[in-house]
């Protein structure tokens, strides 16, 4: 029995969740990487997420990112490695994670007694988090821990966004939900990316989009008009509570109180973040 809040724990990751995921939209990590060759910013987000897994092949990738088109990885992984190895660019990872921070935060929260307050917090709640049957994080989880408390909030929100996603995936799978019909379902709960970042960034294109949903029709998770019917938003809800229920060891371990004053910790960094134009305007929706 959970002694937290109902949703507490979802919120809390929704809240540390976006500092982690700015740096794949931050140009630090591709001008960090372009000295090395690495360019394209598809090759840029599959080098920098997947360095933790070592040289990973496009097979490993694909299974374990689990929404992106194989075609789309294979075109970049595994030969990224031949132009900078997995450390080399965990480094590099880095230095883009200090040098966004900096630049979205500003030099006195990045330095501040609530930001080094939000990493003990963070890092405590990742103490929980299980490393069999999730990949990335378990990948994640045997990298150093950074000294400086920016580096290592960012690190344990990078733990617990990673957990969370590898258990996701589980829950997708069980649901019987393939890549981009897990996509396609997620955007028309309005709360996914909108379709043209889906189809720009995961190797997808309008013949696949449609055709996901032509199969979603066919369970009757979305109707004539793509949005979801009742059966399919109870499918969305499930899947969140699933997600909710396996992800659920890291904010238990921290209690209440603790969840509570990270949600808030994170809110602030995190409202901070999209104010200083970390993520696109247009990214999430329907449209």
């Amino acid at each position: 029995m959970t002694s937290l809040p109902e949703r507490a724990a979802r919120r809390c990751h929704n809240m540390v969740n976006p500092l982690h995921s700015a740096v794949y939209f931050s140009p630090a990590l591709g001008k960090e990487l372009a000295p090395y060759g690495i360019e394209d910013p598809s090759a840029v987000y599959f080098a920098g997420r997947a360095a933790p897994l070592g040289a990973a092949s496009a097979g490993t990738v694909t299974a374990t990112f689990y929404n992106f088109s194989h075609s789309l990885v294979s075109r970049f992984l595994p030969a990224v490695w031949e132009s900078a190895s997995p450390a080399t660019v965990l480094a590099a990872r880095l230095r883009a994670v200090d040098t966004m921070l900096r630049e979205l935060l500003g030099e006195e929260a990045v330095a501040s007694p609530e930001m080094a307050e939000a990493a003990g917090l963070a890092l405590k709640a990742a103490e929980a988090c299980t490393r069999p049957g999730r990949p990335l994080y378990a990948a994640n989880a045997d990298l150093p821990v950074p000294e400086a408390p920016h580096l290592a909030y960012w690190h344990a929100a990078t733990l617990l966004r990673e957990h969370r996603g590898d258990a996701h995936i589980a829950v997708l799978l069980s649901a019987g939900l393939d890549p981009l019909e897990a996509l396609v379902s997620h955007t028309a709960s309005g709360r996914g990316m909108a379709p043209k970042w889906v189809l720009s960034t995961r190797g997808y294109n309008q013949q696949d989009w449609t055709a996901a949903l032509e199969r979603l029709r066919e369970r009757g998770i979305v109707d004539s008009e793509g949005e979801l019917t009742e059966e399919g938003g109870a499918l969305r809800k499930q899947l969140e509570y699933d997600t909710d229920r396996l992800d659920s060891g890291p904010y238990e371990h921290l209690g209440a109180e603790g969840v509570a004053r990270l949600t808030e910790l994170a809110g602030g960094f995190a409202a901070s973040a999209s104010n200083a134009g970390a993520f696109p305007a247009d990214l999430f929706g329907k449209g």
